[in-house]
């Protein structure tokens, strides 16, 4: 029997045993990692350059990329190194880092999301309010909020969890560490004060899904309410994006964390996490450019000048 205190490291779940299938998940996960940092760098960049986007809509955004950004570097290079080098280890300072940044950055994006369905919100329900509602200076304090909760989430839960004495051997079912895979590994009946604080966790989560549902709510009855075809328009053009966002995050991770035992398997849990913790952050860049002329025209100017510059 092991405990916290003699566990040095980590052993991750390998996606492959053949090292055909190791480079393969190598090259997959590196051409996913670059296509991230390419599309979160790229509207980071627009909307730190152009003024024309220092919007409270476009502020969000950028702080939804920098957590994109950050959320992918946190697991997706170790398990491109682990591809690389048929290497399963995690060093036990490495993987409470590891599981302090995820849950830090995801329990933030979560909360963006919700303060950025609020924006929608006033932009359509209660224009006339926007600048007095959405001023600098609420936005600043809207966007410090969600990044200082989810910090303050993320101690406890890693202060919590990494507490427990570890007595079920150093093996996690997962391609990172996070909490739910740790918790198997405690001696038994010495994580229920982290059950509670997951519960906690999940009351407040599910408070800020219900705040987004209604939101929307509201705001798809003002829509249907504007008399012209071409105002309704461009109402859902401002808003699908972040509801296809909102969608692909929350769908993504109530099915890694509430699918049932009796189909949970080490493949499929791989298969689940990847969509909940890969996909998002790869994808969003793709989703918020698709529909919005007005950011793309910005790239195009940024990339045209890019091109210029190397001639």
């Amino acid at each position: 029997m092991s405990n916290s205190s003699s566990i040095t490291e980590f052993l991750l779940l390998a996606f492959a045993d053949r090292r055909e299938l190791q480079l393969l998940h190598f090259w997959l996960f590196l051409g996913i990692y670059l296509a991230s940092l390419l599309g979160n760098g790229l509207i980071i960049t627009a909307i730190a350059c152009d003024h024309h986007l220092h919007t409270p809509m476009y502020f969000f955004l950028l702080n939804l990329s920098l957590l994109d950004l950050g959320s992918i570097s946190t697991t997706v290079p170790k398990a491109i190194a682990n591809s690389l080098w048929d290497n399963r280890d995690i060093s036990y300072l490495g993987c409470a880092a590891q599981l302090f940044f995820f849950v830090f950055l995801i329990t933030a994006e979560f909360f963006l999301l919700t303060v950025m369905a609020y924006d929608r919100y006033v932009a359509i329900c209660q224009p006339l309010h926007y600048g007095t509602l959405l001023g600098s200076r609420a936005c600043v304090h809207m966007a410090a909020a969600a990044w200082g909760t989810a910090l303050l989430n993320s101690l406890l839960h890693t202060a919590n969890t990494f507490s427990l004495p570890l007595c079920q051997g150093n093996s996690i079912n997962q391609f990172f560490c996070e909490i739910p895979q740790i918790l198997k590994l405690s001696c038994s009946d010495s994580y229920f004060s982290e059950v509670g604080l997951i519960m906690v966790t999940a009351c407040l989560v599910f408070g800020c899904f219900l705040f987004i549902l209604l939101s929307y709510v509201q705001i798809f009855r003002a829509v249907m309410r504007i008399p012209s075809e071409q105002g309704q328009h461009k109402a859902f053009s401002m808003c699908l994006p972040h509801l296809a966002v909102v969608s692909l995050f929350i769908s993504t991770a109530m099915f890694a964390y509430l699918k049932p035992p009796s189909i949970s398997s080490p493949s499929l849990n791989l298969v689940v996490s990847f969509l909940y913790s890969v996909v998002p952050p790869a994808v969003n860049p793709l989703i918020y450019s698709m529909r919005n002329q007005e950011l793309n025209d910005v790239l195009k100017k940024l990339i045209q000048s890019a091109v210029s510059q190397q001639k």
